[in-house]
């Protein structure tokens, strides 16, 4: 057995054990990386970028299908599911290798490949090859979808999102568990793409929302487009011959029993924490198994092991575990100096039609932290008549904005609706700089935007707070529609 020692080992090699790394080397050049796995980051490989190659092929579909309401006419498109595929996974592939590309450039020495268990809190054991003996460590194991085993009924009609991006040409049909970030974005994308999918949930929740308002319309606006069941009874799980069949009550409470070429089982993802020897390490671990950390450190306790990213159990964002593996990093590097790092105000967004975006502190922990006090107030607006929406035919979406009472802060938003991805990053910077909703009001508007319709949304919040007046309806010193 090999035997090395080193002052920072760093385990996985995703975009938050990448950025420790490199953050770890500021303080030491003795650091050794460890991956199991392809090199790689989830992100470029069956994350965010191969969803949204995949849903840039049904935007270009859906936009010849919606050009006659322009009065500009046209045949129905023709989807080359071969070709849709092969742009998805060449563009996936160039991804991917600009990832592989920075990890070439480190050096060789640094690197090692195999899975790390802990054999105590200063020893991990790499496969059957080497042991190493460290100051310091950093936990960036990523994490794995969450299967339930009910599914495995399925058989080899059972499917992840990793297999989707894999596909040399579209299937006839999918049902798909989970109307979460990944079920919802590329549930919509393949129904534009022509493939008959059924989006089945359990307890009526969408994307990441937790404002029950929100929640309704968005179930509203995908049912009306494609077949959406948030709070499904599915049942008769299985495989029939190369098909899975499975029965659920339809939206008119009536059984049905269908057959998909797949199941995509979106049901979320779970830590890769479990086969670390964690229990070894001393530190403190939660129900599930995943390390106590503090958030601004990124400290286990008050022990030299540190973690980032998915395994964290926190935001599985990139931007998140960029920002994690930065703090990690540097306090692994540093030890026993640890500090306190730059965390960004919480932004969320998903890729669907129309967008769903959430900033700041969701409803669900305003309502924790504030309880029924009426501390916060909630301003509203709807862009299905917002001027520039409207032009565009985007004008589905309903947008909540809250603030504290008393201090007009802004402290979050939830919302569905056009060019959410944008906005959302305008009220994160709100957030982040700790503006009140007068000052934000005090903000240049142009005219005509989609962002007119957050302008009246922070007006009726504003007065809501007591700021100012009611809205003025057709309000025309602020343009047509806005």
């Amino acid at each position: 057995m090999k035997q090395l020692e080193t002052d920072v080992v760093v385990i996985g090699a995703g975009t938050a054990g990448l950025s420790a790394y490199r953050n770890a080397k500021q303080s030491t050049d003795n650091v050794l990386m460890i991956e199991a796995g392809q090199y790689g980051t989830t992100c470029a490989r069956v994350g965010c970028m191969p969803s949204k190659l995949l849903i840039a092929a049904a935007e270009a579909a859906h936009s010849v299908t919606e050009a006659p309401k322009f009065g500009v006419n046209t045949t129905a498109p023709q989807i080359d599911g071969k070709a849709v595929m092969a742009r998805v996974r060449s563009e996936r592939d160039r991804f991917v290798g600009f990832v592989l590309e920075a990890v070439d450039e480190l050096p060789e020495q640094d690197r090692i490949k195999g899975y790390a268990r802990f054999l105590d809190a200063n020893r991990v054991q790499i496969d059957d090859h080497t042991v190493i003996t460290a100051k310091r460590f950093v936990i960036a194991t990523g994490s794995r979808p969450n299967i339930p085993g009910f599914f495995q009924a399925f058989g080899e009609r059972l499917i992840i999102n990793d297999d989707v991006f894999d596909w040399q040409d579209l299937p006839e049909s999918v049902a798909v568990f989970g109307p979460g970030v990944i079920g919802l974005e590329l549930g919509q994308a393949l129904h534009r793409l022509g493939v008959k999918v059924k989006l089945f949930g359990v307890g009526g929740s969408i994307g990441p929302l937790t404002d029950p308002q929100i929640q309704d319309y968005a179930n509203t606006v995908f049912g009306e487009e494609f077949y959406v069941d948030s709070d499904a009874k599915v049942s008769d799980m299985q495989q029939v011959g190369d098909k899975a069949q499975l029965t659920y009550i339809d939206h008119d409470g009536k059984p049905q029993t269908e057959q998909f070429d797949y199941v995509l089982a979106a049901t979320g993802r779970v830590p890769n924490v479990d086969k670390l020897g964690l229990e070894n390490t001393g530190i403190e671990l939660d129900e599930r198994g995943v390390p106590l950390a503090d958030t601004h450190t990124m400290q286990c306790g008050d022990s030299h092991i540190f973690i980032a990213g998915d395994a964290s159990n926190q935001i599985p964002l990139l931007h998140e575990a960029a920002d994690q593996g930065t703090i990690a990093g540097q306090n692994a590097g540093r030890f026993p100096d640890v500090r306190n790092g730059l965390r960004r105000a919480p932004i969320a967004a998903v890729f669907s039609d129309p967008q769903i975006a959430m900033v700041g502190e969701s409803f669900k922990q305003l309502n924790e932290r504030y309880g029924k006090c009426g501390c916060f107030a909630i301003g509203e607006v709807s862009f299905e008549n917002q001027g520039r929406s409207r032009v565009m035919l985007k004008n589905k979406g309903y947008m909540h904005l809250y603030a504290e009472q008393g201090s007009g802060l802004f402290l979050g938003a939830e919302f569905i609706g056009p060019a959410a991805e944008h906005i959302a990053h305008l009220l994160a910077w709100a957030v982040q700089n700790k503006m009140t909703v007068p000052q934000m009001l005090d903000m240049p508007f142009y005219h005509p935007v989609i962002e007119e319709g957050l302008r009246t949304a922070l007006r009726n919040l504003n007065a809501r707070l007591k700021f100012g007046p009611d809205i003025v309806q057709h309000c025309m010193e602020c343009g047509p529609g806005a």
